[in-house]
């Protein structure tokens, strides 16, 4: 069953609100990310709201990544779609939890694009879920799936 797509939602809680605040380095990180996926990046566009959180986007030749932080909760919503062979999303994901500092985390990863019949695509999802050493549960994230 092969995909064209494969669609990450990464719910990262217990950040670090400091960096999940900080415009300059959310988008340091988003996009280095997209570079670690071995990913084209095309355009970036981030925002900061008022008070606090940061809400962006980073289209990549493959597709794109997007954030949203509410740091008043310690919590991060991404999300990471590519297509093609040479892309690498569960390295965004390892990085991204590893530098927002997230003690929990949940990966829902949508296979997309799987054809059910001829000129019919359909998705499958499966969802996983990690607590305690951040570090330690995003090198797993990638053999869970």
């Amino acid at each position: 069953m092969k995909a064209l797509g494969h669609h990450i939602l990464l719910e990262l809680s217990q950040c670090n609100p400091k960096v999940l605040c900080s415009l300059t380095k959310v988008r340091e990180y988003i996009v280095e990310a997209a570079k670690r996926a071995n990913t084209q990046i095309k355009e970036v566009a981030l925002h900061k709201f008022t008070p606090q959180g940061v809400s962006g986007v980073v289209v990549i030749a493959e597709s794109h990544l997007s954030i949203h932080t509410w740091p008043e909760f310690q919590y991060a919503a991404i999300d990471i779609y590519t297509c093609g062979e040479s892309a690498d999303p569960w390295k965004a994901c390892e990085f991204l939890a590893e530098v927002f500092q997230a003690r929990q985390i949940v990966q829902t990863v949508v296979e997309r694009g799987i054809e059910t019949s001829k000129g019919r695509y359909s998705h499958l999802t499966v969802s996983s879920a990690y607590s305690g050493n951040s570090s330690t549960d995003a090198q797993g994230m990638a053999e869970a799936v």
